[in-house]
């Protein structure tokens, strides 16, 4: 039995992860603001292996007493998305590096960090992205991640880097701001998508198979300490035309090309995952199976707040 922090446990992955945490007999912290309520937690809360904290990552003294006697630290709390990012950088920057800062700082030896990075730390790239690729982020969000992730590598702890994917499906606190959860949600509520630089490039991963990697790299830790990972599929890179289009098969809605419009982050490119594979970590749910599932929630989705991120 391990004991588990994870902080932002309230939010999009750590819902799905936290459960999974506790069915493998792990002691679970969750350590999270409660910005999007506690609702989520509810289908678990009652599991005694798991210890709810209300709080603050830029808490420096609360985080230090919840980093206390856990063997793994699941750093997930973090203000997600360029978007999110560019309506408030000041709170972007406090929570998403100071809030790292203080985690680190809490950290005693031989405890282990999974950090939750971004494949928007890439920037623009010409070929295919390794995780040998030097990193040029363009956002705030991805100068965050890419700062982050140099103030862990200089630590002495020992810990994981992942730069994930765009991530889609559902999730028990949902978001309707990622890519494939919006094209779903607007093409069953609205009939209609909107979509510019249909031609760039994205690599999605459901975000079950998100979750997945953290119990994955604990059991693979040997082969991982140290290591940057992307974490994704090439066999889910698709154009946001195709991405679609996909959706299409499904339903009937009118997709309208705009030729307006940009992505900051300039995310057009293919991501190489082959380091992560050769260890025997493989993306179970592809597109359109994933697009499946949100048709079936989000069709009965009423909503009054989007559950957006931004």
């Amino acid at each position: 039995m391990e004991r588990i922090l994870v902080t932002g446990g309230a939010g999009y992955i750590g819902t799905i992860l936290v459960p999974e945490l506790l069915k493998l007999g792990h002691k679970v912290t969750i350590y999270d603001n409660f910005m999007f309520g506690a609702a989520p937690l509810l289908g678990f809360s009652a599991n005694p292996n798991l210890t709810i904290i209300e709080g603050d990552v830029r808490d420096a003294k609360a985080v230090k007493e919840a980093v206390k006697g856990h063997d793994w630290i699941v750093h997930l709390a973090a203000i997600v998305g360029y978007p999110a990012c560019a309506a408030d950088p000041v709170r972007a920057n406090t929570v998403n590096v100071e809030g790292t800062r203080n985690v680190l700082n809490a950290m005693e030896k031989g405890q282990r960090l999974l950090y939750a990075s971004t494949g928007s730390t890439y920037g623009k790239v010409l070929g295919i992205a390794t995780e040998e690729t030097p990193i040029n982020p363009l956002t705030l969000y991805g100068r965050n991640k890419r700062d982050c992730e140099e103030m862990i590598q200089a630590t002495d702890h020992e810990f994981t880097l992942f730069r994930f994917a765009t991530v889609f499906g559902s999730s028990p606190r949902m978001r309707l701001d990622l890519l494939i959860n919006d094209f779903t949600y607007q093409a069953v509520h609205n009939k209609q998508i909107v979509i510019f630089e249909g031609h760039f490039r994205r690599t999605f991963l459901h975000s079950m198979d998100a979750a997945a990697i953290y119990p994955f790299a604990m059991s693979h830790w040997d082969q991982m300490n140290g290591g940057t990972f992307n974490v994704g599929d090439e066999t889910m890179n698709y154009t946001k035309l195709e991405a679609a289009q996909e959706i299409s098969k499904k339903l009937d809605y009118y997709l309208h090309e705009a030729d307006f419009g940009s992505d900051p982050d300039k995310r057009d490119y293919e991501v190489d995952y082959s380091k992560l594979k050769k260890l025997g970590y493989q993306a179970k749910i592809n597109l359109s199976d994933g697009i499946d599932e949100l048709i079936k929630i989000i069709s009965v989705l009423k909503i009054h707040n989007p559950l957006r991120n931004a």
